[in-house]
């Protein structure tokens, strides 16, 4: 069976009907508010683009992209959007929109490389959002600002569900405590990445880690990222390195680090050549994104992704991501999580 954890003891707080009203609450709220506290429109995205553009996000470089044939583009090949992190960026420019704005939308993916649990599925969704920055806001103060505003979003929602649901108690702490990947790595050695995020987040809640992508002093990377759009390498005080970074709470249904969203200060034009020649893959500099960037055509910014079933399997207190968006798994999981009160839509 695919990873599958049973919380003991697994009550719902709400049930079919009760949940698909709160989904609709948690998203109405979310976006609205984010959108506000950060000065964002919303924009129409693709569903898939064009093969050979380095528009779409390679994660961690190993992921297959769903592809299919185009028969009125002489079977070119066009691939299923993995996330918006740079298409997002490329309409900052053709928007034309102003330094402090910037966008959002709806974005949704397959991912047939993912490994089934209680928080991955083959459909991903998630807001995308990006924002339009000045030089002058290109270093971690600002990257610690924004994700205090997504961090303010998130706290306020939760109040939301728990206004119209008092059962489910709110149990954000009130500020998010900011962690170099690094300094996890020195104070838990002996503990994988994964291992480290947990032991961090049980403690203090809510944790925003910190340079993700870059190898750290054991001469591996807390988690991979692709080197075309988040600033990783670029050092910051005390030695540190990197501009973006994981928003991660702690989940008390599934008694695990539960992370919320990727996000960070994208490669300026120098960082992107650099980033590219430190991964091995200079020849991307030929792409239609990476040329756009190196020529200046787009603007510097920070941006990220914030997952819409995970939020809302957080604030509703599901076991399961299943219980929140309706996808495909395996029919051994399904019962097995019948037979423990997890309904999977």
């Amino acid at each position: 069976m695919a990873k599958l954890f049973i919380p003991k003891n697994y009550e719902p707080q709400l049930d079919l009907k009760q949940t698909e009203h709160a989904i609709k609450t948690v998203k109405d709220h979310f976006q609205t508010a984010l959108s506000a506290e950060l000065r964002l429109r919303r924009v129409t995205a693709p569903l898939f683009v064009m093969k050979g553009t380095g528009i779409n996000d390679d994660l961690n470089g190993t992921e297959r992209p769903v592809a299919f044939p185009i028969k009125e583009f002489n079977d070119e090949q066009a691939e299923v959007v993995h996330s918006l992190a740079k298409w997002k960026r490329m309409m900052l420019a053709d928007y034309e929109i102003e330094q402090g704005y910037g966008l959002y939308t709806d974005m949704n993916a397959i991912r047939p490389d993912e490994e089934l649990s209680n928080i991955h599925s083959l459909y991903v969704d998630q807001w995308d959002w990006e924002r339009h920055i000045g030089k002058e806001e290109y270093n971690l103060d600002y990257l610690k600002h924004i994700v205090r505003k997504i961090y303010e979003v998130m706290k306020r929602t939760e109040f939301v569900v728990f206004e119209r649901y008092p059962s489910i108690q709110p149990i954000l702490p009130e500020e998010i405590t900011f962690i170099q990947a690094q300094d996890l790595l020195d104070k838990y050695p002996d503990l994988t990445s994964k291992e480290r995020e947990d032991a961090a987040a049980k403690e203090h809640g809510a944790i925003f880690i910190i340079g993700i992508g870059s190898k750290l002093s054991n001469g591996e990377k807390h988690d991979g990222r692709a080197p075309d759009y988040d600033d990783w390498s670029t050092p910051t005080a005390d030695s540190y390195k990197g501009l973006n970074g994981d928003i991660v709470v702690w989940n008390p249904i599934l008694e695990r680090s539960f992370e919320i969203s990727s996000m960070g200060i994208r490669v300026s034009p120098e960082v992107l050549s650099k980033q590219l020649d430190m991964e091995g893959c200079p020849e991307r500099k030929e792409l239609l994104f990476h040329q756009r960037l190196l020529d200046g055509e787009l603007p510097l910014s920070i941006g990220g992704g914030i997952g819409q079933s995970r939020l809302c399997m957080f604030f509703l207190r599901k076991a399961h991501i299943g219980e929140i968006q309706s996808s495909i798994w395996p029919a051994d999981m399904r019962q097995t999580c019948k037979e423990n009160k997890i309904i999977l839509v």
